[in-house]
C-alpha cells in the first residue's frame, strides 16, 4: 500500500468539489476537513448533493474538478488504497434477509479474508447488542436491528474511515434511536465518521461538527455552540435561550439560497 502522503491528523480533506450532470450543477465547489477519530455530520435537504459527494469520497464517482484525500490517500490517484481505508453503509440495508444474522457477518468476514470469519462474527453481535438474534433470519429482524447489522458489517476489516448515507432513514424513532446508539459507540471506539442527514436532531445528538449543504456548497460548518452563535439568543422571561440548529438552519439556509442565486 502507498504511504499516505497527508497529516495524520485529517482523515478527509475536500478541495474545491464540483460535479454536474448534464445541466445539473450538483456540487459547486465544496471544501471541508474531517478530524481523525471525530463524527462530521453533513446536514442537508433532499437533493442537496450529500450522496453525490460520499459517493466521490468512496471511489463510487469521478468529480469534474477539485480534489480529495482519504485516510491520506487522493482519491483519484490511490482509489484502490481509499477502498481498502473505507466502509459504506448506504440508505437502503444490504443484508441478506434469508441468512441469520452471523451468516451474514461470516459471509462478509470471508469475503474481507479475515482469519477467523467465525469469531469475528460474534464480537461484533456481541458489540451491537445483537448475540441473542444472532441465529435467527434477518427477515426476522426490526428495521433498527437490520441497520445496525448493516453498520456492524461495514465494521469487518477495521476501516479507517466509515462512511453512513442517511442511516436512519425510514426508521421509526426507536429504530433510529437504536442506531444513534451503535453510531456512539463507534465514535467512543475512536472511529472516524462522515455522517449525511436530514435529521437535524441526528445531527445534533451525534456530531462533534456539522456543516450544512445547500445547493452544492458548504454555507455553514462549525461545531454545535459555534453554529448557534450565529445566531444571537433569544430572551425568555429574562432568560437567554440558546438558538436551536433548527433555527440555524432555517436561517442559513434561507440566506445561502440567496448568495446561490446571486
Amino acid at each position: 500500500m502507498t504511504a499516505p502522503m497527508t497529516a495524520p491528523s485529517l482523515a478527509i480533506e475536500v478541495r474545491g468539489l464540483k460535479k454536474s450532470f448534464k445541466e445539473l450543477r450538483v456540487l459547486r465547489g465544496v471544501d471541508f476537513d474531517v478530524a481523525r477519530g471525530s463524527v462530521f455530520a453533513l446536514l442537508g435537504s433532499n437533493g442537496a448533493g450529500k450522496t453525490t459527494l460520499v459517493k466521490i469520497l468512496s471511489t463510487l464517482l469521478r468529480a469534474d474538478a477539485g480534489s480529495c484525500r482519504v485516510d491520506g490517500f487522493d482519491i483519484d490517484a490511490h482509489p484502490a488504497e481509499v477502498r481498502e481505508s473505507i466502509s459504506l453503509t448506504g440508505q437502503f440495508s444490504a443484508v441478506d434477509e434469508m441468512l441469520t444474522g452471523r451468516e451474514n457477518l461470516v459471509l462478509m468476514a470471508r469475503l474481507r479474508h479475515q482469519r477467523d470469519p467465525g469469531a469475528v462474527a460474534d464480537r461484533l453481535l456481541e458489540r451491537f447488542s445483537l448475540a441473542e438474534a444472532g441465529g435467527r433470519r434477518v427477515g426476522t429482524y426490526s428495521g433498527g436491528m437490520r441497520r445496525r447489522l448493516d453498520i456492524a458489517m461495514s465494521l469487518i476489516g477495521d476501516p479507517a474511515v466509515i462512511f453512513l448515507d442517511e442511516p436512519t432513514t425510514g426508521l421509526d424513532p426507536q429504530a433510529r434511536i437504536e442506531v444513534w446508539r451503535a453510531i456512539a459507540a463507534l465514535a467512543r471506539g475512536g472511529a472516524t465518521v462522515l455522517l449525511t442527514t436530514q435529521y437535524l436532531e441526528e445531527a445534533e445528538q451525534l456530531a462533534d461538527r456539522i456543516a450544512i449543504l445547500h445547493e452544492g456548497r458548504i454555507i455553514a460548518n462549525g461545531t454545535l455552540d459555534e453554529l448557534q452563535r450565529l445566531l444571537p439568543p433569544a430572551k425568555v422571561e429574562y432568560v437567554e435561550k440558546q438558538p436551536t440548529l433548527e433555527e440555524v438552519f432555517l436561517a442559513v439556509v434561507g440566506d445561502g439560497g440567496e448568495r446561490g442565486a446571486a
